[in-house]
């Protein structure tokens, strides 16, 4: 098993500076399962359009390693996206009794600002005049 390079947080008292670096990481790592998946878009359109476009054979036979590399190429960053996902998720198990950001949870439970309330009752007053 791969050592977890967030046991660091473990058994710590998460100071608002601990948050936003496990925000941060959390935030980088869905930064790259969209660079993972752009790349993996870009090699199943290149490999397509040789396929598809091209009567020559050996341009068929470069699409063919380009559509099969992009789905290998995807399937790495969704590995490695859910890897990074588990670990930090352990790391918060085991300070606050939850795998979601505390943070988060607390906006999740918390009742909608007044603000935010009073927002439709606005917008149907001025959709009636």
């Amino acid at each position: 098993m791969t050592r977890n390079p967030y046991d660091f947080f473990r058994g710590r008292e998460l100071t608002l500076n601990d948050h936003l670096a496990i925000d941060r990481t959390v935030l980088s790592n869905e930064r790259t399962l969209l660079a993972y998946g752009r790349t993996a878009l870009a090699m199943l359109i290149i490999g397509g359009s040789c396929i598809k476009f091209f009567d020559s054979v050996w341009m068929q036979a470069l699409g063919v390693p380009f559509v099969a590399g992009g789905v290998v190429v995807m399937g790495w960053g969704w590995r490695r996206y859910e890897r990074t996902r588990r670990f930090l998720a352990a790391a918060l198990q085991h300070q606050t009794g939850s795998p979601e950001h505390p943070l988060k949870e607390k906006a999740s439970r918390s009742s909608p600002a007044p603000a935010d309330q009073a927002t439709p009752a606005r917008s149907e007053e001025s959709s009636a005049h």
